[in-house]
């Protein structure tokens, strides 16, 4: 199949980041706005489908990273061309921070701050579970995704990858926030105003993002 126009897939990732963030987005708004409406579960859905569904949508355009750990793992995988990666990245950042910007005016101003990503243990322990829980997705996008001897590689993939991330948020989001995402960290806290701890939902999924596309590439190398 014919790799689409350079311009159409960053357009992709740009409007897949925004619907997969805003959905997830406003989860944590009804949360707050309307308690009792939905509960941290209901988040974790809002995130894992909200990112589904966006694959679902535009995996066959752009690939459906819409996350720049995500972008860094695959090249460094070998799934990915690098020089593609600052246009990749400037679109999910871009899609993230409309989001943000749309959530933040649509709904009240008690929910401005709940958009940003805070730890609830240490920063140590977020750290480290950021780091985990992101080089895990990574194996789990390079398989069902890019890896065609995977009988499950393809059609389930929006599956397998929205559902990693709705079981992360939901067992692991209570202790780092459950990011895994610069961009989903970055967005809403450049639209508050707030940077406390953004360093360690940067730097966190980057490294998990690395270890996780180089795992994969060497356990797909053909055996010498």
């Amino acid at each position: 199949m014919e790799t689409p126009a350079y311009t159409r897939r960053l357009l992709a990732e740009l409007v897949g980041t925004f619907g997969f963030f805003f959905l997830g987005f406003t989860g944590i708004a009804a949360s707050v706005e309307r308690e009792g409406a939905i509960s941290s579960i209901g988040v974790a859905v809002g995130f894992g489908f909200g990112l589904a569904l966006m694959i679902f949508a535009f995996g066959h355009i752009s690939g459906g990273h819409f996350n720049p750990a995500v972008t860094l793992g695959l090249a460094c995988g070998r799934q990915f061309p690098w020089k593609e990666i600052p246009g990749y990245w400037g679109a999910q950042f871009t899609g993230g921070a409309l989001a943000a910007g749309f959530a933040t005016a649509i709904y009240s101003e008690a929910t401005d701050l709940s958009f940003v990503n805070a730890p609830s243990g240490s920063a140590g322990q977020s750290f480290v579970a950021e780091i985990i829980g992101t080089m895990l997705f990574l194996l789990v996008i390079s398989a069902v995704a890019t890896d065609k001897r995977a009988p499950w590689n393809g059609i389930l993939a929006p599956i397998a990858i929205g559902g990693f991330i709705f079981t992360a948020a939901t067992v692991i989001g209570p202790f780092s926030g459950g990011s895994f995402n610069p961009a989903r960290s970055l967005s809403p806290a450049a639209i508050a105003g707030v940077g406390t701890d953004l360093w360690l939902y940067i730097a966190g999924p980057a490294i998990g993002g690395i270890v996780g596309g180089l795992i994969y590439w060497y356990m797909r190398k053909p055996s010498s």
